[in-house]
């Protein structure tokens, strides 16, 4: 009988007692771990034994989390789960655009970490053992190329950062159809954890690149008390929709009451 090798996991922390616990708890769990303090040395590390996930602290002393991430990337796609002590929404926001496909916040437990990892591994080896191909999706006079990661409003090039296209790629796929900001968490990004005020985030800036006047909505309308919906045929009444997100604060108390507003 065939058995696989573990999967590699680079922990990358400066924190010694940060590094030694989560590699312990991903150790028992079945993982190969390798261990960086800092940046310059994860890059090495990375470049001599290509991990499988690189759990990554966003504040790290010389070269931060962040360069590291665009650095590994660079080299090839790898999965990322960024470390973080730093509350901000825009912060974690940040992280995640710079590529990180999920996040923990500190303290964490590490039971969770492992999940987590776990989860980021499945969803890595889905994309790479189903490769399908997407033809161009339009709608509202907007173009959206998932093949070449490229879309275009009434002929102009959107500047979308990975998750904003891969949000707009979902809505443009089920026009009509309201979806809560958990569901979009799981079907968007397939994460099984995680902030939800982060698709409120992600909401807000891309109506603010394809909505002629984001805080009147006429594409990504908000369903109150549910989510959001894209509305391929919209008309040019938009409902007054940019004050306070009903639905996104409605879901925000579910998960810990970190709700906001979404202009």
């Amino acid at each position: 009988m065939h058995n696989e090798s573990p999967a590699r996991v680079l922990v990358v922390d400066d924190d010694p007692t940060v590094a030694e616990v989560v590699s312990g708890y991903l150790g028992r769990a079945g993982f190969a771990v390798d261990r960086a303090a800092g940046g310059t040395a994860a890059l090495e590390l990375a470049a001599a034994v290509r991990p499988d996930l690189v759990l990554l602290d966003l504040m790290l002393p010389g070269m931060d989390g962040l360069e590291v991430c665009r650095r590994l990337r660079a080299e090839g796609p790898v999965p990322v789960i960024m470390l973080t002590a730093r509350g901000d929404e825009e912060d974690r926001v940040l992280g995640l655009e710079t590529g990180a496909d999920d996040y923990v916040t500190k303290p964490f437990s590490p039971r969770e970490l492992v999940l987590r990892a776990e989860a980021v591994l499945r969803r890595a080896r889905s994309r790479a053992d189903t490769p399908t191909p997407v033809p161009a999706l339009r709608a509202a006079g907007i173009v959206l190329d998932s093949v070449a990661r490229q879309a275009t409003k009434d002929g102009a090039a959107l500047a979308l950062t990975l998750r904003e296209f891969d949000l707009l790629a979902f809505l443009l796929r089920h026009p009509g159809r309201a979806y809560g900001r958990e569901e979009l968490m799981h079907k968007v990004w397939g994460w099984e954890f995680g902030d939800l005020s982060t698709v409120t985030v992600h909401v807000r800036r891309l109506r603010a690149k394809i909505e002629d006047d984001p805080a009147r909505p006429r594409f990504i309308r908000t369903v109150w008390g549910v989510g959001y919906r894209f509305d391929a045929d919209a008309s040019a009444e938009a409902g007054g929709e940019g004050g306070f997100d009903a639905a996104a604060g409605t879901a925000g108390a579910a998960r810990g009451g970190e709700a906001g507003t979404d202009a």
